[in-house]
């Protein structure tokens, strides 16, 4: 079906003394019906001629002009689904009722559901990408680009958001300064450490590597999902480069009769290290930027550690196996632990669900789940999460600035990973959402990203609401809760209608006593489960004990933790989570109690 927004345009042009409104020519004030977003839950629109567009509604439970009339089975679950907001409720509450059901079969039946509505969000295969607003092979088959979820907004609309808002868009420095910046570090109410923050950002790097060089939206990450690329390099060169040859083990170094990564020097592999830094003191580890902060080469010593551990365990149980073989299995074993950790502790902390989240690729076999992954430009874009940063680090007694601790190696190898582990487990980190609470040495991230959403046209904040099934919001002063920002956006924006995609992922009011807003868990789960289960390794051909060398290697998977990750692999055993300690005190720049920390 067809409709025309013709004669509205005319009227207005008339006014004007447009007389290019008699004909159907195309002129620079004839507007793209599409730049309206006409077209609701998940229509495409189309554009036909110069004025008039047809939304496509095929299978969205939804017909009508603009798929606004739903299908009786549309109505019906319309009618049952609670809202996102019940649903956390009643997943964060009732503490009697979630210890009765984690202990019985009712666990494995919420976790499957849990899992089937998350990923069913992500369109399987993709369908647009950092390039094509519309379906086509290169979209598909071009792994080079970040896919979206969203097409971009049309270039020839009258605003960069389509039709609401205004003219040009608020200078990103200025956007950022009177938002986003610090004004006094906000702890997260979930307790969430450094350990944390370290985590998400080495976790997460190895598949959101944007390589502009290339063009723009381009990625590096060409497995786009949990390889361990971070660990292993992100081809084979650089992999052979990192590995010792011999017994499947990665190249290391002893220092003081300890392991860490091997230096640059050693095995030539390419690190994003300031000019004048001597190979000697770059470590050579798989992530080119993981030089930049001692948190990350912390993770990246234990993870290669861990290789190395189950390198001897591989070999012991299989002294027939070459040195190929070894590394090969080692590297799923080192993905599975991965995945496990990353579901049953990463993520759970980040829900803080009582419903106890099981990684068991077996819950997905008779469901239809495609295996495979494409990392989005949206996913990318969501997980900015810089307020985690605090405004300096406390080790061992001592406070470190930014100047001290960015692309200082020696941080890791002076205080050791014990040390380390317990410093970063025992510091809060910030809160993500809410606004103002970006350390001032880390806003330029934040500028570059709305610079991005801005190339590639990303469409508004609420078009995504929608998208994943979330009611728009209808005022600034509804999306925030905060007065102040809400004017400023106000001013900013002029409309609610046309807030950017980023800035409204930060800036939105926060669940009472979590981490960020009701959007970022909304759609940043269905991204983050897609791409943990989506995984080879845990597809039916994959997920069995001979995949990973037998029952020893099913059980480290299957048994992994982030306690076992320190633990098996350092001197002593340190307090180690993803939150602080609660009976303990908060260590903050400007905790006059912090001291020595105490070994455990």
């Amino acid at each position: 079906m067809k409709s025309s927004v013709l004669a509205s345009a005319c009227a207005l042009f008339l006014l004007l003394r447009e007389p290019a409104c008699l004909g159907d020519e195309v002129t620079s004030k004839t507007v793209n019906p599409c730049c309206h977003f006409p077209c609701q839950h998940w229509g495409v629109c189309v554009r036909y001629g110069l004025d008039k567009y047809e939304c496509d509604c095929t299978r969205t439970g939804y017909h009508g002009e603009n798929c606004t009339i739903p299908e009786f089975w549309s109505r019906v679950r319309q009618f049952l689904k609670p809202s996102p907001d019940v649903i956390h409720y009643i997943l964060t509450h009732f503490q009697w009722m979630w210890e009765i059901i984690n202990r019985t079969f009712l666990r494995d039946v919420l976790m499957r559901l849990v899992l089937t509505a998350r990923a069913s969000l992500i369109p399987s295969p993709p369908t647009f990408n950092s390039k094509y607003g519309y379906l086509s092979w290169e979209s598909y088959y071009n792994v080079s680009y970040y896919t979206r979820i969203l097409p971009p907004v049309p270039e020839d609309c009258p605003t960069p958001l389509g039709v609401k808002g205004k003219a040009v868009l608020p200078d990103p420095e200025l956007l950022v300064e009177r938002l986003l910046l610090r004004r006094k570090f906000r702890r997260d109410p979930q307790g969430s450490n450094l350990m944390f923050a370290f985590f998400a950002q080495h976790f997460t790097h190895q598949f959101f590597k944007t390589y502009n060089r290339m063009g723009l939206g381009f990625t590096k990450a060409l497995a786009h999902g949990v390889d361990a690329g971070h660990i292993y390099g992100d081809n084979l060169a650089r992999q052979l480069n990192l590995r010792l040859h011999k017994d499947g083990k990665l190249k290391y170094q002893l220092i003081d009769g300890e392991v860490y990564p091997p230096t640059v020097a050693d095995a030539p592999v390419r690190m994003s290290y300031p000019s004048g830094v001597p190979p000697e003191s770059q470590l050579a580890i798989g992530q080119e930027v993981y030089g930049l902060l001692p948190g990350l080469g912390l993770y990246a010593t234990l993870w290669l550690r861990e290789h190395n551990r189950v390198c001897d365990i591989l070999k012991a149980e299989h002294p027939t196996w070459d040195d190929e073989q070894l590394f090969q299995t080692t590297r799923l074993i080192i993905i599975g632990e991965t995945i496990h950790i990353v579901i049953e502790e990463y993520v759970q902390h980040l829900s803080g669900y009582l419903l106890q989240l099981k990684f068991d690729p077996t819950l997905l076999f008779n469901s239809p789940f495609q295996y495979g992954n494409r990392i989005a430009l949206e996913f990318s874009q969501l997980y900015h999460w810089h307020p985690l940063m605090p405004d300096s680090f406390l080790i061992d007694g001592d406070e470190l600035s930014y100047s001290q601790f960015i692309f200082n190696t020696s941080v890791l190898t002076h205080y050791g990973v014990e040390k380390l582990v317990a410093a970063f487990s025992r510091q809060v980190a910030g809160q993500i959402g809410g606004g103002h609470n970006i350390n001032g040495v880390v806003t330029k991230v934040s500028v570059g990203a709305v610079k991005e959403s801005r190339q590639l046209r990303m469409q508004p904040f609420n078009q995504y609401r929608k998208r994943f099934n979330l009611k728009p919001y209808t005022s600034f002063k509804e999306f925030t809760g905060n007065e102040e920002i809400a004017r400023e956006l106000e001013e900013l924006y002029g409309d609610i209608d046309a807030l950017e995609f980023y800035p409204g992922l930060l800036l939105e009011k926060l669940r009472p006593g979590t981490i960020f807003g009701e959007s970022m868990v909304e759609m940043g789960a269905p991204f983050s489960l897609k791409g943990l289960l989506g995984s080879p390794i845990c597809s039916p051909e994959y997920w069995k004990p001979s995949t990973f060398g037998g029952q020893v290697g099913f059980d480290i998977v299957n048994s992994a933790t982030l306690k076992k990750l320190v633990c098996l692999n350092s001197r002593t055993c340190p307090y180690v989570a993803f939150r602080i300690p609660l009976e303990e005190p908060t260590h903050t720049r400007s905790d006059n109690n912090y001291g020595r920390n105490k070994e455990l």
